[in-house]
């Protein structure tokens, strides 16, 4: 027989179906040259059995190696399977597992282009019913292109992480040479073993292909042990090659990988599990991983390892509860030498949640149920609050009632407790539940969820009731009363612990009048006439949904409205794709409201309505009324895009005022669009093509975003940015009158005079796929914490971002993001604090001080692109660390003093048509005389 070029090693399990599975993966390999070697110890007989089945129609290319009976554990099963092994290349699966199609393949390729002695893929788990496959995320950046290394520096995650559990290849002459083997005394030797292999490969591949499916689960609480003893040897062996950053990695990703995970599982666990394992950690955590590896976790993260290192589980649950529910008190919480800890029992500093800052009407307080019995008819329910930092006074002064909501529905009820009692950090309360004072109308309100509420001082903060199944399992049923339909329907409460770990009543139909009442009532809502009712009632509503559907609305504007006849005078206006009502759009649209009613204006918004202009027509973005107006104006105003889909009709003329100069490149310029293809491409131009008139500010826009979007000479206005009238005019009041009194606005954001304020607003990065929140490139709290008595913060986040702020002191951080008009925001700052944002070119107008925090300015210029070089044009200092931005904010004049003349240079190259009327210019030239014979004109 030809020496294969894979030896597949298989430790055989308990599940014949499984290894079937697995071995058969194999065999199906498109490459051929492949053996499959099953290694068990005779355990089980339906595997034997299976195992010699699959020898018998494959005698060529699946042998079995029975274990001696001395030889036990999946260890010495793998070395076994190891030393039978023929093949040039080796590679271990477990019983379950399956290798995709081409694996093997894909493997062996990597492996000649680079002579490798390990190449490594991707691989997934099992995440959930249903045999949904799911791989770490960590693994998206270390495989995410194939690449060969020599220095296991330069791919730390692939020793800090169990990167090489599986999915992975050795040459076998290598694996020889070191004596690479499982160490049988671990009970998790894969983990051991694959980080071995790394540190004896001269040469080591990595490919982006997935290669094993179907790894079994990891359970945290039963491996527990065995991981930390594979982890400890593990860094024992770094620790001998001196690669102790690698090993510090290591017990920082065991951290997150496997105690988080074993913390967030305290949720669901019996008390009885809960104290096993946290007595487990207790005994064995420190021993092996420093508590320095989690010092710098989040708060409530790091509390979470904490509490299960003090062998504390319900302190544990209290934290993993913290990190499902953001945002909640779940500790007592004490303030000492002005910092504050997480209780008492426990001081360590987690002022970074921000609770301390928050009133009492936004705390959300943790609530655990601690009785749920039926008793005489009656639901007696108990439980705790916590009561942090003395907000709450006398037990005597609070009211607590027990909050009943309608799942679904808007039906609210509240019950006031029994008894409440104040004892220490907790306060106690106690509630019989008689089903004749829950107004409950029948079986279609079933499911109610419960909190509690707790008011003083005029102001309420919520409790939701934590509730644990062995809790809540042992109160049983109590008799229900519907208000309108009786007992016929419904008969029985029933109290559960829902999905969320929270408490719910379910309305049942349990004895045999509301069991028959309901089966009835199932069958005359299913019998078949009901079904065709129900089914032609659906159909009517997808028809009704696909008359409303964009590709519809697109084809009726285009082949019908737009050809309406045109009313003359109205204007639809649009900023920032309906987000908000502002920029150069309002400043045209206030100009021609304040020259009298000659216009028919209309506004669109993408939401909500709210700070839109009341004497104009209000329209949603993409609604019907929105493609009237559009089809039948007479001019389109807008500074982003109305839709790329929409045409233009021909009686409309476009004014696109557009919402910045560039710095970063645009357009046709940009890497992105000229990767596209020739449709993508051609649907950016007619979009573009569109424009009658294009508002520039400089001939720097000309240069650049003329060019970028092919705009000819004739459709271009050099009129400046009708939005910066309002910052030249600023600026010629600061001269003049000073920087005092602020604007109005300082006094509604509650704002000091004394106070300085400092604007944050960065640039768009793109929206993350998953919906999160953006992530601020400045640590906001580090400069409330530094800068927060003499400075307020107001971030505005781009208009297609969102970002969450955590909470500050009062009065030191402020999120703007939702302030419509963002000039207004300019003129009330007295710094701002940007990146690559156009923002910076108009409020250079303000000739006030401008801080550049670009931390990747080479590598976004590289990527990204820009027009010119920041560092040498910029109009201020650009700092490229934290540390550095703060100390240039705290002592701000030498900084400004040395780029006044720069920045003055920079207003007067990127707004030259910036003269405080460009806003009467437009409507002279635009809307005064004929639309179409506007022409460029620079003076």
């Amino acid at each position: 027989m030809n020496t294969p070029e894979f030896s597949v090693v298989v430790t055989l399990g308990d599940d014949p179906d499984a290894m079937t599975a697995t071995a058969e993966s194999a065999l199906g390999q498109s490459l051929r040259s492949v053996e499959v070697v099953l290694v068990g110890d005779r355990t089980d007989a339906d595997v034997r059995r299976t195992a010699t089945l699959l020898t018998a129609r494959h005698p060529d290319r699946v042998r079995v190696i029975d274990a001696p009976q001395e030889v036990r554990g999946a260890a010495a099963l793998r070395n076994l399977g190891l030393d039978a092994a023929h093949g040039r290349h080796v590679l271990l699966l477990d019983s379950g597992e399956r290798l995709q199609a081409h694996a093997l393949r894909n493997l062996l390729q990597a492996a000649r282009r680079t002579d490798a002695d390990l190449v490594a893929g991707r691989w997934t788990r099992l995440a959930g019913p249903g045999g949904k496959q799911q791989g770490p995320p960590w693994q998206d950046a270390l495989h995410a292109r194939t690449r060969t290394v020599t220095d296991l520096a330069q791919v730390p995650e692939l020793v800090a992480r169990d990167a090489l559990v599986s999915g992975f290849c050795l040459r076998r002459d290598a694996m020889d040479r070191h004596a690479l083997r499982h160490a049988e005394d671990l009970a998790r030797s894969e983990v051991h073993f694959g980080v071995r292999a790394a540190l004896a490969a001269r040469r080591i591949t990595l490919v982006p292909n997935l290669i094993v499916t179907h790894r079994a689960p990891v359970d945290h609480g039963t491996d527990l042990h065995a991981l930390l003893e594979a982890s400890g040897r593990i860094g024992l062996q770094l620790a001998r090659r001196d690669l102790t950053e690698l090993r510090d990695a290591r017990e920082r990703a065991f951290v997150t990988d496997h105690l988080l995970p074993l913390a967030r599982s305290f949720l669901r666990l019996p008390r009885g599990e809960r104290a096993e394992l946290a007595a487990q950690a207790h005994a064995r955590l420190t021993a092996h991983i420093a508590p320095e590896r989690w010092a710098d976790l989040p708060p409530a993260e790091r509390m979470c390892v904490t509490l299960l290192a003090a062998g504390d589980p319900d302190g544990v649950q209290a934290a993993a509860y913290a990190l499902a529910r953001h945002g909640t008190v779940v500790s007592p919480l004490v303030e000492c030498d002005g910092r504050i800890h997480w209780s008492a029992a426990h001081p360590s500093d987690v002022g970074e949640l921000g609770h301390q800052h928050r009133p009492f009407e936004a705390l959300r307080l943790f609530n655990r149920l601690t009785r749920c019995t039926a008793e005489a008819g009656r639901l007696e329910l108990a439980g705790e609050v916590v009561l942090p930092l003395d907000k709450l006074p006398a037990a005597t002064d609070v009211t607590v009632r027990l909050e009943l909501r309608l799942r679904g529905g808007k039906r609210v009820f509240r019950l006031p407790v029994d008894e409440a009692v104040h004892h220490g950090e907790w306060l106690g309360w106690r509630l019989r539940v008689d089903p004749a004072l829950l107004p409950v109308r029948g079986m279609s309100e079933r499911i109610w969820d419960t909190r509690i509420v707790l008011t003083a001082g005029g102001e309420s903060a919520l409790a939701e009731v934590f509730a644990e199944r062995e809790v809540v399992g042992k109160g049983g049923r109590f008799p229900a009363r519907p208000r309108l339909s009786g007992r016929l329907s419904a008969d029985t409460w029933l109290p559960y612990a829902t999905a969320g770990h929270h408490l719910a009543l379910e309305l049942q139909a349990c004895r045999r009048p509301a069991r028959t009442i309901r089966r009835l009532t199932t069958y005359v809502t299913h019998f078949r006439p009901t079904r065709k009712v129900r089914q032609l009632l659906k159909t009517l509503r997808q028809k009704r949904d696909r008359l409303h559907s964009g590709s519809v609305k697109v084809r009726v504007y285009n082949r019908l409205l737009v050809k309406l006849p045109v009313r003359r005078r109205s204007v639809v206006f649009e900023a920032h794709m309906g987000k908000a009502y502002g920029d150069s759009p309002r400043a045209i649209h206030e100009e021609l409201r304040a020259r009298g009613p000659r216009t028919r204006s209309t506004w669109s918004y993408a939401s909500s309505p709210a700070g839109f202009p009341a004497d104009a027509k209000l329209v949603r973005r993409w609604s019907w009324r929105y493609l009237w107006a559009l089809a039948r104006a007479e001019f389109w105003v807008d500074n982003q895009g109305f839709p790329h889909a929409l045409d233009k009709p021909a009686h409309t003329t476009y004014l696109q005022t557009w919402h910045g100069s560039a710095y970063k490149r645009m357009g046709f310029d940009e890497t992105r669009v000229r990767m596209q293809n020739t449709p993508q491409r051609a649907k950016l131009q007619r979009a573009v093509d569109r424009f009658d008139h294009f508002l520039v500010r400089s001939e720097h826009d000309v240069q650049t975003l003329a060019r970028a979007y092919r705009l000819p000479e004739k459709k271009l206005l050099p009129l400046g940015y009708p939005r910066n009238d309002r910052l030249v005019a600023a600026r010629a009041r600061d001269e003049t009158e000073g920087r005092f009194p602020r604007p109005a606005l300082a006094a509604r954001l509650g704002i000091p005079d004394h106070k300085k304020i400092v604007l944050y607003a960065p640039t768009f990065r793109g929206t993350p796929k998953d919906g999160r929140p953006h992530q601020l490139r400045v640590d906001v709290r580090k400069f409330t914490e530094q800068l927060g008595d003499g400075h307020t913060l107001l971030v505005r986040a781009h208009y297609m971002e969102r970002a969450e702020l955590p909470v500050c002191a009062p009065g030191t951080l402020l999120d703007v993001s939702d302030h419509h008009d963002v000039s207004e925001l300019l003129c009330l700052a007295d710094v701002l604090v940007t990146d690559y944002s156009s923002i910076m070119f108009d409020y250079a107008l303000l000739d006030r001080p401008i801080v550049l925090f670009a931390p990747d300015l080479d590598v976004y210029a590289a990527e990204r692109g820009s027009y010119f070089d920041l560092r040498e044009r910029a109009p201020g200092p650009v700092v490229e660390t934290e540390d550095e931005l703060l100390r240039t904010l705290a002592d701000l004049k030498p900084a400004d003093t040395g780029h006044a003349e720069q920045r003055r240079a920079f207003a007067a190259e990127f707004g030259t048509y910036d003269r405080g009327e460009s806003a009467r210019a437009v409507v002279d030239a635009l809307f005064a005389r004929p639309a179409k014979s506007v022409r460029r004109n620079r003076t």
